[in-house]
């Protein structure tokens, strides 16, 4: 197995997030994998992106030009990487954000109401955990049941009451893309 994934969104929608819990996951499967955050010139508000690497096999670069998915936050996300995806791969878009449609029929498409299912469990900052659900659900690339322990292993101390949340967006994110 080889993904190159690269995700993309405003700065603030955790797409950093969602990049550190793919890694963490994939080492505690074993996997050979790497991550490169790249952020614009603003924090909250302003771009941000990262590379994700998972495979088999050892990985050469870090980063690189065509994904094999991407995982797209918002519409600038899909304008500046959607159309170097890889033949064959998937484009997840945050469909709470971005109206339009991908138009590429050599990839698959998931549309994830992100925001729209993280405002029904009470917390717009548990979009991404419904994303990293959908992704995880569509590709099977890692097992559910690792990426529920990284989000056990994240929220420690006071935060740990955040968990059932965070596992019940990752959930509704599987339940998306069923």
């Amino acid at each position: 197995m080889k993904k190159e994934i690269i995700i993309s969104g405003f700065g603030g929608q955790g797409v950093m997030s969602i990049g550190k819990n793919l890694v963490e996951a994939g080492m505690e499967e074993k996997f050979f994998v790497t991550w490169a955050p790249s952020y614009g010139p603003e924090m909250r508000g302003g771009t941000a992106n990262c590379h994700v690497g998972i495979s088999s096999d050892p990985i050469g670069a870090p980063m690189f030009t065509h994904p094999t998915e991407l995982i797209a936050m918002n519409a600038p996300s899909i304008e500046k990487f959607g159309y170097k995806v890889r033949s064959g791969g998937s484009v997840f878009i945050n469909s709470s954000v971005v109206k339009e449609q991908f138009l590429r029929e050599d990839v698959s498409v998931y549309y994830v109401p992100c925001e729209d299912i993280a405002a029904e469990l009470g917390n717009l900052k548990v979009a991404n955990m419904v994303m990293l659900g959908a992704y995880i659900g569509a590709t099977k690339a890692l097992q559910v049941e690792t990426v529920e322990k990284m989000i056990h292993e994240m929220f420690t101390g006071p935060k740990a009451k955040l968990i059932p949340l965070n596992l019940a967006a990752l959930q509704r994110g599987l339940d998306a893309v069923q």
